[in-house]
């Protein structure tokens, strides 16, 4: 009786964390200007809940053949989901001649900032630096 209420608090405290971890990421997410900043967040915070409710529930069940089947999933989720980071961090590098610019010139500028308000909805891009001029303009 008393190792299934450890298991239990195990488990709750594992899904907690998960969670924690997944609202972390979704705020990242959101809170970041920069694009690359972003998939950071949502890369970092998915990997991390997603071990955590999986094992939250590895402890819950114990181990049987289901459990097996959880930690198949977790290899298979974390396989697949910095592959799908990786894709989309290129998508924005050859769409955003910004980004492109800076990182033939040898890399980002230490801060980076978003271009209009958040309610204007514009993308974010690095910052220029001082005394160069878009290639729009």
């Amino acid at each position: 009786m008393m190792l299934e209420w450890i298991r239990f608090a195990i488990s709750a405290v594992l899904l907690i964390l998960g969670l924690c971890s997944f609202a972390a990421a979704v705020l990242g997410a959101y809170r970041f200007g920069f694009v690359m900043n972003r998939l950071h967040a949502a890369g970092i915070g998915d990997t991390a809940g997603i071990f955590l409710v999986v094992a939250s529930l590895v402890v819950a069940e114990g181990l049987t053949a289901d459990a097996l089947k959880l930690i198949v999933l977790v290899f298979f989720l974390w396989f697949t989901s910095p592959v799908s980071t990786h894709f989309l961090g290129q998508v924005e590098y050859y769409t955003n001649p910004l980004l492109r610019k800076y990182v033939k010139k040898g890399g980002l500028p230490g801060f980076l900032r978003r271009t209009g308000s958040a309610d204007e909805g514009k993308a974010a891009v690095p910052a220029q630096p001082k005394g160069e001029k878009d290639a729009a303009d």
